[in-house]
């Protein structure tokens, strides 16, 4: 059983061969692998949200890796995809690159080619997987505000003032005071700075929700 927090290969490819000999290479290195032979095996397997990447043939029977892309990233599977293919061309390698992925790598390639394309997807996967881990303590904390609290913060990092806030909202200043500091405190945020920097977060994750939705 591989630990929940390794790193795991995932390799998409319905050539036996290839398959196996990705796994063997990564096995020399002692990294955890595993195998599919179509995305929708891959998609049927019971795989946890564990850090990873993907290594997939552009080629395939029945969905091509391109359409393979396609349906994880409208999935909100955020696995970096690393392509390979005996039979690719420009504007395939460029379309997989605007979609995201991490290297196009033409068969054969040389295997330390495959090993720096992988280190480069798995740490691309940290990153985003802090980078989330971040977001999600910022909205937890945002959604223990208030409505009105919620509006306080949203005026405050605007660069209002608490008397233009006040009159903003109809209420009285030392209102707005006791607001500010349940804001600052529920917030965990040291400075308005701080503060700040955890709107925009909000602001980045509400922006990535939505494209999701229209996607």
């Amino acid at each position: 059983m591989i630990p929940e927090d390794k790193p795991v290969v995932f390799i998409v490819d319905d050539d036996a061969g290839v398959r196996r000999s990705i796994e063997d290479l990564l096995s020399s290195v002692a990294l955890p692998s595993e195998a599919f032979a179509s995305p929708q095996e891959f998609l049927a397997s019971r795989r946890t949200d564990r850090p990873g990447c993907l290594v997939l043939d552009i080629r395939l029977p029945g969905m091509s890796g391109l359409d393979f892309q396609r349906e994880l990233a409208q999935a909100g599977v955020q696995l970096p995809i690393i392509f390979i293919t005996g039979h690719g061309d420009v504007p395939m390698s460029v379309q997989a690159m605007k979609s995201g992925a991490v290297e196009f790598l033409m068969k054969p390639f040389r295997t330390q080619e495959l090993l720096d394309a992988i280190q480069q997807a798995l740490e691309r996967d940290r990153k985003l997987r802090e980078e989330w881990r971040v977001v999600a303590e910022v909205r937890q904390l945002y959604e223990t505000l208030t409505p009105r609290e919620s509006e306080v913060m949203e005026l405050v990092v605007a660069g209002l003032l608490n008397k233009q806030i006040a009159a903003r909202l109809g209420t009285g200043e030392h209102t707005v005071k006791i607001h500010r500091g349940h804001v600052m405190q529920k917030m965990q945020a040291e400075s308005l700075a701080a503060l700040v920097r955890m709107a925009d977060i909000l602001k980045l994750d509400q922006t990535g929700r939505d494209l999701q939705r229209l996607h």
